[in-house]
């Protein structure tokens, strides 16, 4: 009984752990989302004050 109690606590300082770790990896991958956003629209507004338009990446260049 003492073994299973003793694994059992084990289990739940793990467990503990894993949880602060996703807890904090969370919490960065939304500072870096928003850093990303912050990020976007910054180069939208450059390339909109370049050229007077927004380009998509995935769009043709003109003289195709």
């Amino acid at each position: 009984m003492q073994e299973i109690e003793e694994k059992l606590a084990h289990l739940i300082r793990t467990v503990d752990d894993l949880s602060d770790v996703v807890a904090a990896q969370a919490r960065e991958i939304d500072v870096l989302n928003r850093r990303v956003k912050l990020l976007m629209e910054r180069e939208a507004e450059r390339l909109q004050g370049e050229s007077g338009g927004i380009h998509v990446g995935d769009e043709r260049p003109p003289h195709w």
